[in-house]
């Protein structure tokens, strides 16, 4: 007989002799991972149901954000002349008014997951800038909850 064969036969004929399990303890098994089965399924329901809840509060706010951008910016307009620093302190305070008005647009015509697609583009985009950007992000908002400590 060939030594390949020989070594299958011996590993089955072990794994037979090991497998003792009894039919109950079959059963139990099987109850015991429709059980884990059930409750994961439960656990990514609600997940899901939290993510879309979540959704669902973020676009119903959209307006009120846009609008608070929005009466920044009106306020940036009127003010920006009065701005100590001159000419280039005013057009600074015009551009980023600016830019808050657009922002405003921006998030009045999409809803959240047109926004989440675009985030998910500039990143795949610039993933060095992004990384950045996450960086002081998370160092700002550290230095936010540390200082209401």
């Amino acid at each position: 007989m060939p030594l390949a064969r020989h070594v299958l036969l011996h590993s089955q004929e072990t794994a037979m002799a090991g497998n003792t399990t009894s039919f109950n303890e079959s059963i139990s098994d099987e109850s015991m991972g429709e059980k884990l089965s059930g409750a994961a399924s439960q656990v990514k329901n609600t997940a899901s149901d939290l993510g879309r809840a979540a959704i669902d509060k973020i676009d119903e706010n959209r307006d009120a954000a846009a609008s608070g951008m929005e009466r920044a910016s009106s306020a940036l307009h009127e003010n920006a002349e009065s701005l100590p620093g001159g000419e280039k302190m005013s057009d600074f305070a015009h551009t980023a008014a600016d830019k808050l008005s657009s922002s405003a647009q921006y998030i009045r015509e999409n809803d959240s997951s047109r926004m989440m697609a675009d985030v998910e583009t500039l990143v795949k985009n610039n993933p060095v800038s992004s990384l950045v950007a996450a960086g002081v992000l998370g160092v700002l908002v550290g230095r936010a909850f540390s200082s209401n400590d």
